[in-house]
């Protein structure tokens, strides 16, 4: 398993860390399995230094696509996507 380092701007960490959000959109720019661990580092964009507060989460499912996966990249790139959490 590995773990995985990545920041997270400190309206987003107050989610995950109050458990209402319990998920995490990223570029697809690194390898991440179910199982590794991922620890979210607060980073203020503002002063672009750390805050020091970090969450460590376990990966429990990874879904990767490409724009045109579901023939709808024009769609996509003009409308965006949504993440609905059930």
């Amino acid at each position: 398993m590995a773990t995985i380092r990545k920041k997270a701007w400190p309206e987003l960490f107050e989610l995950v860390k109050t458990g209402k959000k319990n998920f995490d959109l990223r570029l697809a720019d690194f390898d991440v399995q179910e199982g590794d661990t991922l620890i979210l580092e607060e980073w203020d964009p503002e002063t672009e230094k750390y805050t020091g507060r970090i969450l460590e989460k376990t990966v429990k499912y990874v879904m990767a696509f490409n724009l045109n996966d579901f023939g709808q990249k024009q769609n996509i790139e003009e409308k965006g996507l949504y993440i609905i959490q059930l």
